[in-house]
């Protein structure tokens, strides 16, 4: 007779083992999965979606398993998927009610899953629902704008649960399921990650793709895994990374995936000899708070211990903090790279299908009156300050040239390649947030110390449990790195969970 797992402590490789050796089945695993969503979501809000073929989908690998036949490398894993990620069976509403037809608004009915969700399937995955967003995931901070009401933060109900990919998150922190697809375009990966005090990997653009993904920018939107440990987010990011002809920027990443896997030969020893930067106003001006730098300062300690040689303010003496912008409008935001919105929102529609309710960026935009976001006051009314913005909009069809952002970027990675070769890094490691987190449902947004630089320049980054405020509220650490070097981010990465393994499970009660 099959054992229940202990949801809170479930790990990728326990679930393996557990099925391997017939301590507990897929099925049992999911059912105790689908008992901790009826005890816990009407508490946080986190699956909007239930998925009625969850149980199907583990008594198949249960099967398949008896049978002696080879299963995927997530069988059996509880997983949840960010709302915007098309799931063929299930509208995208991208937390909007405009985009639900039971809140008032049209369907998008895809028909066929995104990539991510379709690697998911192929590797044996559990999915058990869709999960909540903010409208068009237009924050990094909260959910409270859904259709579906706001999200709450397991790590600290007091506080903002993070944003956009909020629910992701609630649902891996209340123990609903082991993995969570997540997706960034400014902070929506490590914001909700860093709040509920889990692990967060913001690859580098071009690795995953972001192909039948309700878009903000398909110059800086990425998905990926958010997990409560290192090691289950590199598992995530293994059948997650990858090439397609659907998002040829993918193409990039071909010769930059590590053969073994981003999970192989993680060593507790990943921090010796590294050499990394720390935050500083060469990077950002904006000071730490006081009890943030006294965070900082036992986490510099604790990684010097661990082996690491630190490296302060490597960005001073260039001019690197100059070229961010707080967008006009938006709460510490810069929005460069959202120009191609209408563009990007076209070639999404396209791929629905023949029979989807809408198909262009006018039938979109009359559908959802969507003036109500993108005009004067609304949640994407700062677009018409974006440069090359106004006339990437009067021919929705055609692909935006967006000089001014291919400039940015260039410039930030030169200066990245330039600082990173002048102090030999082997990366960055920053407090994720300069501040603790908001109070739930104030107007008080996520003061992040990497949004915009990283995502303009398409950097990886790596958010760690690494302490606690004496509110109560997660401080953690991001570990960031030029392009495509997650294999050594998450090294580092998990060389200091292993070494402090700070983060506690939330208190559920």
């Amino acid at each position: 007779m099959s054992e229940t797992p202990d949801l809170g402590t479930l790990s990728v490789r326990e679930v393996r083992d557990g099925l391997s050796n017939g301590r507990f089945t897929a099925e049992s695993l999911t059912l105790a999965a689908l008992a901790q969503v009826k005890a816990m979501n009407p508490k946080y809000n986190a699956i909007i979606f239930a998925n009625e073929a969850a149980l199907e989908t583990a008594k198949d690998v249960d099967r398949r398993i008896a049978d002696g036949e080879p299963v995927g490398p997530l069988a059996g894993v509880p997983v949840v998927v960010k709302d915007p990620m098309d799931m063929k069976g299930f509208p995208t509403t991208a937390g909007w009610k405009r985009l639900y037809s039971k809140a008032g608004g049209v369907d998008l009915m895809p028909e066929r899953d995104s990539p991510v969700v379709a690697r998911m399937r192929a590797a044996d995955a559990i999915i058990l629902g869709k999960t909540n967003v903010p409208i068009l995931s237009w924050t990094g901070t909260h959910a409270n704008d859904s259709w579906a009401g706001p999200t709450m933060n397991p790590a600290h109900t007091e506080r903002v649960p993070g944003g956009s990919s909020a629910g992701t998150a609630a649902a891996v922190a209340s123990h609903m399921a082991v993995l969570g697809l997540a997706e960034e375009t400014g902070g929506s990966i490590q914001n909700p990650a860093s709040a509920q005090g889990l692990v967060g990997i913001k690859p580098t653009i071009g690795l995953v793709p972001n192909a039948g993904v309700v878009p903000l920018s398909g110059n800086r939107d990425v998905v990926g895994p958010i997990a409560r440990t290192v090691e289950d987010a590199a598992h995530g990011l293994d059948v997650l990374a990858g090439f397609t002809s659907e998002d040829p920027k993918t193409l990039a990443c071909v010769d930059k995936i590590p053969r073994d896997g981003y999970a192989a030969n993680l060593s507790r020893d990943g921090l010796k000899g590294k050499r990394l930067g720390l935050y500083g106003p060469g990077w950002r001006p904006n000071e730490l708070s006081p009890e943030t730098a006294e965070l900082y300062e036992r986490a510099k300690g604790e990684l010097v211990e661990a082996g690491a040689e630190l490296v302060e303010d490597p960005f001073s003496g260039t001019d690197f903090a100059s070229y961010r912008q707080v967008t006009p409008g938006t709460p510490f935001f810069d929005g460069r790279g959202l120009e191609s919105i209408a563009y990007d929102m076209t070639c999404y529609l396209r791929r629905l299908g023949d029979n989807a309710a809408i198909k262009t960026w006018d039938e979109f935009a009359a559908a959802t009156q969507i003036e109500e976001v993108t005009g004067e006051g609304g949640i994407l009314g700062y677009l018409y300050e974006l440069p090359d913005f106004v006339e990437a909009i009067k021919v929705p069809g055609r692909p935006p040239e967006m000089p001014q952002f291919i400039k940015l970027k260039r410039r930030y990675l030169e200066l990245l390649a330039e600082v990173f070769a002048r102090h030999a890094l082997d990366g960055l490691v920053y407090p994720q947030m300069i501040e603790e987190l908001p109070e739930l449902h104030s107007d008080n947004a996520i003061r992040e110390t990497t949004v915009g630089e990283l995502n303009i320049a398409g950097l990886p980054g790596i958010t760690v449990p690494a302490g606690y405020y004496r509110s109560g509220a997660p401080f953690e650490l991001i570990f960031l790195g030029q392009q495509w070097t997650e294999p050594a981010l998450i090294q580092q990465a998990y060389a200091y969970e292993q070494a402090t393994l700070h983060r506690r499970s939330a208190d559920l009660m």
